[in-house]
């Protein structure tokens, strides 16, 4: 008999990438957040541009995070 409350690797796939979505969604909210002060501080456009322009990988970053713990649930949800 197999005992069901085992930890498996993939277990631990879907958990870490669960944590790693999570992180990514953290991420992307963090930059919604610098992007609504910014906004609210009606700052020139030159400096409105320049936020993005830091914001911006950022964003892609958590983005990918966020995606490749996505990717890892799906695999250890098929391989489990």
């Amino acid at each position: 008999m197999e005992n069901s409350s085992k930890f498996t690797l993939f277990d631990g796939l879907i958990w870490g990438g669960a944590g790693l979505s999570l992180l990514g969604l953290v991420g992307l909210m963090w930059c919604v957040v610098i992007v609504w002060r910014a906004r609210r501080a009606q700052l020139p456009d030159e400096d409105m541009r320049a936020v993005m322009a830091r914001v911006l990988p950022l964003n892609l970053g958590a983005l990918f995070v966020s995606v490749i713990g996505l990717m890892l649930v799906i695999v250890g949800i098929f391989l489990n």
